[in-house]
């Protein structure tokens, strides 16, 4: 097909338009959902209303009312989107845990995977039943816990596992720093609404009885399998990066691997999803095709065979919700393919995705399906088309000739074959980019350039390694129980053999991902911050140029441009907003104390202390907040020498007081002097239990200035002061609770002495 003639035309792709209505409609839920009443009875009114206009249509052939047919028909289907993802969900009921009083008990069982953290087990309850006032009553709820490793008595909690717990969950807490990864949002979409840190002291498991018994058997099975790599792949490294590839287990990959894996774009490589789903099916269609193509009913019973091995292969690795995805996707594309379908894959992977919102709608904002979907769907639709640009068998077929030597055509021709699948590798991974690159630019602030140069190489090995670990898997078992039973050692070589293959291949392309990591440092584009609307903008540009490129009309390149200036003017008017912005900030980071100086694009991150944040502290507390503003000049510094800002302290001893832009706060973290000169300040920050009286804090800076409390108070210190200042006539801010302190500085000084004076 020539790129010319390439068309989506919507009457022959009517899955397309449905799954567009639906998603309009779950889309519609996100932005104007909490305002809107019951929405079954309008949905049963809507359906009603369509099928007594189709059956009118259907008796009078008027072809304005097969119009209002269609349009009523993608009404109802996109207002069953925003009741699905209405009664999806779950904090509208009335026994949710928002719903109930002061919890003293609750019931609940554990319904996810234990996450094993350096100092903690993470897992999600489910709650059944709740205890207020005495009384058991019916309840439900996700609550996210946290359980001590090290404590006495403490376990990993299983899947399955009913809980009775004391004490009541807290309601997720919102982002304390600003730009930081919301995690209550997360959590809501995953409908966890409640934390708790939970001691083993606090609960007691009382019986096992799991929401699914599947998925309780899948992930027994799961453990078996994850045993036989701690077996038989001895390097650390290497057994984490096996279990993240073949099972999708990803608890003991390292920080750096993963940095290493996310800076070059083969992130996907860890994720049991559907590259690994993909690759299988496709060599077990291989191996089918060679040995029983000629068979009755091939085409049938092998898609049988097909879907049962990918389903297997989804139980074995724990029933996974990226698996899961794959699976399904798989299975649409299998059944349309049996039933010769396979020319409309638009349709078919709509269908799949229908489906899947149907069930669960709150899959939109996932951003494992967002990426699987569209990247699928651009590869379906671009890499035959860049493919097409280069045809290198065909050139080499006309570069050869008859007079030349037997060995030199054979070598041309498997050149040329070479050369052909490593371009179609190429295509495939640009085609896959052009989908998702807006995604990774919103979601994860960077663009890997050497994508293509980590992927080229590290797919194929990986790939190899893939097929290497499932048969380790197949083999290894069923030999250590023959062994077991005729008492020959010896035969477990043969999997200590396979294992150490699996090892080295795992070990090839791992050095190869970060041998390109560290040659090409520059290549990981980072910083990048979009806004929703900016996003939508790069889609929709994005879509114009592939119009163009299909249509070849003038006006779709008046529309590219346009879409370009807009786009541009956008990042031209933030540009112009971030240059005239000031702000103070105090940080909430726990047991630090940190302050941000926000001038325009540059930014200035001090730590009183004199102790610098550590990586962890700097790319999940601050950094986002410095990408959110488009800061690109930072600078930490570690102590108040350091930050070259006017300071001065208020007496041998004193508190520090700050002065910047015309404002002026105070830094508390000993005791104050009686007899202290008054200091007019906007606010004072108590660090580290400052031992001071409200009437102090009132006759020295005033009561109009605002007392924080940052992240180096104790709670029992912020639990004692606040009632005693409020008394006072104090305002109080507890960072640690109610988020960092952002100050707006308008109208400030033109000419700030930013760079003055240090401690004296």
């Amino acid at each position: 097909m020539g790129i010319h003639s390439t068309t989506i035309p919507w009457a022959t792709h009517p899955a397309v338009r449905l799954v567009m209505a639906l998603l309009a409609g779950i889309i519609g839920w996100f932005y104007w959902g909490a305002q809107l009443p019951e929405l079954l009875p309008g949905l049963a009114v809507a359906v009603a209303l369509y099928l007594a206009v189709h059956i009118g249509a259907a008796r009078h052939n008027r072809p304005w009312l097969n119009d209002v047919v269609g349009i009523l028909a993608l009404l109802t289907v996109m207002l069953a989107g925003t009741t699905a993802a209405q009664h999806a969900t779950e904090s509208r009921q009335p026994d949710h845990l928002y719903q109930q009083g002061s919890i003293e008990f609750y019931r609940a069982v554990v319904d996810d995977y234990t996450v094993e953290r350096p100092n903690t087990y993470a897992t999600t309850l489910r709650v059944s039943a709740v205890r207020v006032a005495g009384q058991w009553r019916p309840a439900c709820g996700g609550i996210r816990i946290s359980v001590p490793r090290y404590e006495a008595g403490a376990q990993a909690p299983r899947y399955g596992q009913v809980w009775l717990v004391r004490g009541a969950p807290a309601p997720a807490k919102a982002p304390l720093n600003p730009g930081e990864f919301d995690y209550r949002r997360y959590l809501a979409y995953h409908q966890i609404y409640h934390q708790q840190f939970i001691h083993p002291d606090q609960y007691r498991v009382v019986a096992l009885a799991p929401p699914s018994w599947l998925r309780y058997y899948s992930m027994q099975a799961a453990r078996h399998l994850d045993g036989v790599f701690r077996r038989y792949v001895k390097g650390k490294r290497e057994f984490a990066i096996a279990d993240a590839l073949v099972l999708g287990l990803k608890d003991d990959v390292d920080d750096e691997t993963k940095k290493a894996y996310s800076s070059t774009g083969t992130t996907h490589i860890m994720a049991v999803s559907g590259l690994q789903v993909g690759l299988l099916f496709v060599v077990l269609q291989w191996l089918l095709q060679r040995f029983f193509g000629r068979t009755r009913g091939f085409r049938y019973w092998s898609a049988a065979v097909g879907l049962l091995v990918i389903w297997a292969y989804a139980f074995l690795t724990g029933l996974s919700a990226s698996v899961l995805r794959a699976a399904v996707m798989f299975t649409f594309v299998v059944v349309a393919k049996a039933a010769g379908r396979q020319s409309n894959m638009y349709n078919t992977l709509s269908v799949a995705a229908f489906c899947l919102l149907l069930y669960d709608p709150y899959l939109i904002v996932d951003v494992g399906f967002q990426l699987s979907f569209l990247a699928v769907l651009s590869i379906v639709y671009l890499q035959p088309r860049i493919s097409a640009w280069l045809d290198i068998q065909e050139w080499a077929a006309a570069q050869r000739r008859p007079w030349h030597p037997r060995w030199r055509q054979r070598l041309m021709r498997w050149s040329a074959w070479s050369a052909d699948k490593v371009w179609e590798a190429v295509a495939l991974s640009l085609a896959a980019q052009v989908a998702t690159f807006p995604l990774g630019l919103f979601y994860f602030h960077q663009f890997p350039l050497n994508f293509l140069l980590s992927n080229l190489i590290a797919v194929p090995i990986s790939s190899i390694a893939l097929y290497v670990g499932l048969f380790l898997q197949a083999v290894a078992l069923p030999i250590e129980w023959v062994a077991a039973q005729v008492d020959a050692d010896w035969l477990l070589w043969v999997p200590r053999g396979i294992g150490w293959v699996f090892e080295k291949l795992i070990w090839c392309f791992n050095e190869y991902i970060v041998f390109v990591g560290n040659s090409l440092p520059g290549a990981l584009v980072q910083g990048i911050h979009l806004t929703p609307g900016q996003a939508w903008l790069l889609y929709l540009l994005i879509a114009l140029v592939l119009a163009f490129a299909a249509w070849r009309k003038l006006a779709w390149l008046g529309a590219v441009v346009a879409g370009a200036l807009i786009f541009s003017a956008s990042r031209v008017v933030e540009a112009r907003q971030v240059a005239a912005d000031r702000r103070l900030v105090v940080y909430s980071i726990p047991r630090r104390s940190a302050l941000g100086l926000h001038d325009g694009a540059a930014a200035l991150v001090i730590t009183p202390d004199s102790l610098p944040l550590n990586e962890t502290e700097r790319t999940y507390r601050v950094l986002p907040g410095l990408i959110e503003r488009d800061n690109r000049h930072v600078r930490y510094a570690a102590g108040w020498p350091a930050a070259e800002v006017a300071v001065r302290q208020i007496g041998p001893g004193g508190p520090v007081l700050l002065t910047w832009h015309g404002r002026r706060v105070a830094w508390v973290s000993g005791k104050l002097w009686k007899g202290q000169r008054p200091v007019s300040v906007e606010a004072v920050v108590l660090r580290r239990n400052a031992r001071v009286w409200p009437d102090q804090l009132a006759a020295t800076f005033g009561t109009n200035a605002l007392v924080i409390f940052d992240s180096s108070c104790r709670t029992w210190y912020v639990e004692k002061m606040t009632p005693q200042l409020r008394a006072a006539g104090l305002r109080v801010h507890d960072v640690t609770m109610q988020g960092a302190w952002v100050q707006p500085i308008k109208n400030a000084e033109s000419n700030p002495r930013a760079t003055l004076a240090r401690v004296d």
